[in-house]
């Protein structure tokens, strides 16, 4: 099997050694850069399976590197920041990140979020996006929202009658929602279904893509119920 290619972009010098070194003992390709130009070269000339990028990066910050990956790929994107309460976090999942770490981090920590990122990338075509078979969106068919319709076989979503561009991560969220129209879901339970969270997780980045989502699909489609998380109108 090949290997999981990483592009690594931080520009503390020891902070890129140690991680990289880290990451290929557990098996991964690391290609390391130390700035957000770089980063968007080696990105264009590599295409990896996977990026973690720093906010605070010279000459192209974390977050520019990341909606400029997000314009050309759908790759998954990890956004490493040292300030859990910074607005960066946020900022970086509107600019189209899947999820964040926070520095200093635990390589088996990281690791850990890398291979769930790839996991639910991996399977974004196939039954995990609806594990157990939950509901007739696990079975396949197009599936009707007024003038929104969910192709659960062929991962394709339209809005009145036009394609809509989701990524993986979105298209995940949006089979959730869709395999329980009207039946509202946590954001303890989308984290462990989606993100394939098995521990707490920081719901901002549930939060932020369902505004994602909204934005593509209409912002009165997915319902917030106050206290306890959002559903599908169906």
């Amino acid at each position: 099997m090949a290997e999981t290619h990483v592009l690594f972009v931080e520009d503390d010098d020891v902070i890129r050694e140690a991680t990289q070194l880290a990451l290929e003992r557990d098996g991964f390709a690391v290609t390391a850069m130390p700035d957000g130009l770089s980063g968007l070269e080696a990105f264009r000339a590599d295409r990896p399976d996977i990026a973690l990028l720093d906010v605070m990066l010279p000459g192209m910050d974390g977050v520019s590197l990341c909606r400029r990956i997000r314009d050309e790929s759908t790759v998954p994107v990890i956004m490493l920041s040292a300030r859990a309460d910074s607005i960066d976090v946020v900022l970086g999942l509107e600019a189209g990140a899947d999820d964040y770490v926070t520095k200093p981090f635990d390589g088996s920590v990281l690791v850990a979020r890398i291979r769930a990122v790839l996991r639910r990338f991996g399977h974004a075509g196939g039954p995990a996006a609806g594990e157990a078979g939950r509901s007739e969106a696990s079975e396949g068919g197009v599936l009707a929202f007024g003038d929104l319709e969910v192709d659960t076989e062929g991962m394709e979503v339209r809005k009145d009658g036009a394609p809509v561009a989701l990524t993986p991560t979105e298209m995940r969220l949006l089979l959730e929602f869709s395999s329980a129209p009207g039946t509202v879901l946590s954001r303890d339970k989308l984290l462990e279904r989606v993100w394939d969270y098995g521990w707490g997780g920081d719901t901002r980045v549930v939060d932020v893509h369902v505004q994602r989502l909204r934005s593509k699909i209409g912002q009165d489609r997915i319902e917030t119920v106050r206290g306890f998380g959002y559903k599908l109108k169906g």
